[in-house]
């Protein structure tokens, strides 16, 4: 057992910390909290070997992973529940990192969709596309009240105008509106309803809709996380939120190309905006990346009003 002395003298460190109460709560492997931490192989292993050599932590093998744990008799416990009240910033953080990465180790079918999702359309089946998937999808949802938030030209409105009661389409751009606008009365479409606004500060009533959609907009808005409590605002109680964008990329030129003034977001960073904003049953995961460089990821995010 550590005396108290090399104790504080390890846990003065705050990245110490952070592992040793991510570890106080859950086995994890090198690699998971590579992801949890957003931080390089090295510098994550060379802290867990000082946990280890003080006897705060103890590893085994699993398979061809070797996990780490707080030891059960490291004599830390008191030490970290005073450090876990303490002012360690990225706690909350990481909490919500650590959700996420388990989540993904309990989700095993996950690979096996991702497989699916990357062979889909290469391969020709009779009846098998993704305009009959989308058609089916569309029959089976129900009819509500939905706002397409930063709804461009307004495409996916169309496309939802077919089975909701009411679609609200959102554009902070007057010639998206105009566009829309008369795209929909060309083809009869008499339940949308464009109208110019922005993403912070929505024109649309308190809890007046029964599903926001964010499709490939949050990253334009100025403030995303206010983006998200609009969103919360003008649904109904039980309502749902779906967000889908960019994972967070490192390509620069996306920010002139494409007029993006964030370069997509962390998982954990949508799964904070949701929490934030007070929805429940967050969930968060990577549906998509593209074969082609720089190899763009969409997230989808959804949860649920109180």
């Amino acid at each position: 057992m550590p005396s108290i002395l090399d104790s504080f003298r390890l846990l003065a460190d705050p990245l110490r910390v952070r592992i040793a109460l991510l570890l106080d709560q859950e086995e994890l492997s090198v690699a998971e909290l590579q992801e949890i931490l957003a931080m390089g192989q090295s510098r994550i292993s060379t802290h867990l070997a000082q946990l280890k050599r003080a006897g705060l932590a103890e590893d085994r093998r699993s398979g061809k992973n070797i996990l780490y744990r707080l030891r059960e008799d490291g004599g830390s416990r008191e030490l970290l529940e005073l450090l876990r009240k303490g002012d360690v910033p990225e706690v909350a953080a990481d909490a919500r990192a650590l959700r996420l990465a388990l989540r993904k180790r309990a989700d095993k079918t996950r690979a096996y969709f991702d497989e699916l999702a990357g062979k889909f359309g290469r391969h020709y089946v009779p009846g098998r596309s993704w305009r009959s998937l989308s058609e089916m999808l569309l029959q089976l949802m129900p009819p509500l009240d939905i706002a397409d938030l930063g709804a461009g030209e307004g495409g996916l409105s169309q496309l939802l105008a077919r089975r909701a009661r009411s679609v609200i389409a959102v554009d902070n751009s007057q010639k998206m509106v105009d566009f829309g606008s008369d795209l929909a009365r060309r083809n009869g479409t008499n339940n949308i309803e464009y109208r110019v606004g922005d993403l912070e500060a929505l024109p649309i009533d308190d809890g007046s809709v029964d599903l926001a959609i964010l499709s490939q907009a949050l990253h334009h808005a100025t403030h995303p996380d206010r983006a998200v409590r609009e969103a919360a605002r003008i649904l109904r109680p039980g309502g749902r939120i779906a967000i889908l964008d960019l994972k967070k990329h490192n390509f620069e030129e996306a920010r002139e190309m494409y007029a993006d003034l964030w370069l997509g977001f962390s998982e954990v960073e949508l799964d904070g905006f949701l929490e934030g904003a007070g929805f429940e049953g967050v969930e968060v995961c990577t549906v998509h990346r593209e074969k082609q460089a720089p190899h763009f990821e969409t997230l989808l995010a959804v949860g649920q009003k109180q």
